[in-house]
């Protein structure tokens, strides 16, 4: 390592920039949210009902005020990584997210279970979520979308890892086991990693951004330095929040309901589980084809496709008639999932610099976490009011349509044409 800490090795003859590093550190962070999201909360759900004698509604009503409450951690946690550095904020919040993990796993009633969600939500879903976003906006800036694109593989092959790993613990020893070593394991594992090896920004250890030299230092003076008022103010951040936002609407609610929204159609459970599998795969390439396609494209054109591509999907769902009509559909969203994944976590960092990303971004991450605790919950009730899931699907492509055009339209900082 040199004397300014920037270089960790050798790969060929170019030595390793440690914003890599940074970015290692930054996708575990993302994976050990996993208790504080719907797809983690998921793996014990059923057992820990049972285990707590709760009814399923009365549990959807506990996520959606942990979800809502939960989010607000958004807002502060973004201000403190400004100001204190992500370095000193992720420690903390792994470490607070684990103990709370660890107390969740001895609830014994519906308010002890409320409490034990809402954390895991704040400090999971929401803060550590944008801790792991902000990291990486705060050491890269040429090859943020690049990085980005790693930062989306990675995570969502280490999601697809833990699930399962997770499902069999819970099937052999216990949804309380099972909760507790995942605390555990962010307390003693995540907490200890993000304190040793991770580093704030590039300046804290004397490095240019991305390494790339006076080019580097010259486009990071050059570069946009908004702040949060001002990318508040610009258009461009709600059309991009909002399509990310109702993206996560949709997944979330499609998500939670899609063996239900399939049955309607006519199709099993096996086809369900069918179409989460080419959905996961194609999101995986859809994470790949975006990282590719940004050296080419703008981060517009790669959502305004995406968005597109959804929509078609979102009204195809009301149609499919066919095993091979689910898996297309599934295709579609997978594709369009992971084209947006990439665009969300590229677009705040290039539109708006890097001085008050992790606001700029905890604000944005506010509009995805309250939209995606109001997914399921639309949809239900939708199907509930009306009889069928269909022309919720068409009020939804219609709005994701609006969107698009919207993307198209709307003038978007020059850092992130």
């Amino acid at each position: 390592m040199t004397q300014t800490g920037v270089q960790v090795g050798r790969v060929g003859s170019e030595r390793l920039y440690y914003g890599w590093v940074v970015l290692g550190v930054s996708t575990l962070a993302m994976i050990g949210t996993l208790p504080g999201r719907s797809q983690g909360l998921g793996l014990v759900t059923e057992p820990l009902l049972r285990d707590l004698q709760i009814s399923r509604v009365a549990f959807a009503q506990i996520n959606l005020v942990a979800t809502l409450v939960g989010s607000l951690f958004c807002i502060g946690i973004g201000r403190l990584i400004d100001r204190a550095g992500s370095r000193l904020v992720l420690t903390v919040t792994a470490l607070a997210l684990g103990l709370t993990v660890v107390a969740m796993s001895q609830a014994a009633g519906a308010i002890a279970l409320l409490i034990g969600v809402t954390l895991t939500r704040g400090f999971g879903q929401s803060a550590l979520s944008v801790v792991s976003l902000a990291m990486i906006g705060k050491w890269f800036r040429r090859l943020l979308t690049r990085a980005m694109a790693i930062y989306a593989l990675a995570m969502s092959i280490g999601f697809m890892a833990a699930f399962p790993l997770v499902g069999a613990l819970v099937q052999s020893s216990g949804w309380r086991f099972a909760w507790a070593a995942i605390g555990l394991a962010l307390v003693f594992g995540l907490a200890p990693i993000a304190w040793l090896f991770d580093r704030s920004t590039p300046e804290s250890i004397g490095a240019e951004v991305d390494g790339g030299g006076p080019a580097a230092v010259e486009e990071q003076m050059s570069g946009v330095h908004a702040t949060f008022g001002e990318a508040l103010r610009s258009p461009a951040f709600w059309v991009f929040g909002l399509a990310s936002a109702v993206y996560g609407l949709v997944a979330s609610g499609i998500g939670l309901l899609n063996e239900s929204i399939l049955a309607e159609r006519g199709f099993t459970p096996e086809i369900y589980y069918r179409a989460l599998a080419v959905t996961a795969i194609t999101g995986l390439l859809g994470n790949f084809a975006a990282g590719a396609l940004a050296g080419r494209a703008s981060l517009r054109t790669i959502l305004v496709t995406a968005l597109f591509v959804l929509s078609g999907g979102l009204a195809a769902l009301a149609h499919v008639s066919t095993v091979a009509h689910v898996m297309a559909q599934a295709v579609a969203m997978g594709v369009a999932g992971g084209f947006i994944m990439v665009v969300f976590f590229a677009f705040w960092g290039r539109a708006y610099g890097r001085a008050h990303l992790g606001r700029i971004q905890g604000a944005a991450q506010v509009l995805t976490v309250v939209a995606s605790a109001v997914g399921p919950l639309f949809l239900a009730t939708w199907s509930e009011a009306t009889g069928s899931y269909a022309s919720a699907f068409y009020v939804l492509a219609v709005v994701v349509a609006a969107l698009a055009i919207a993307a198209a339209a709307v003038p978007v900082p020059a850092g992130a044409r």
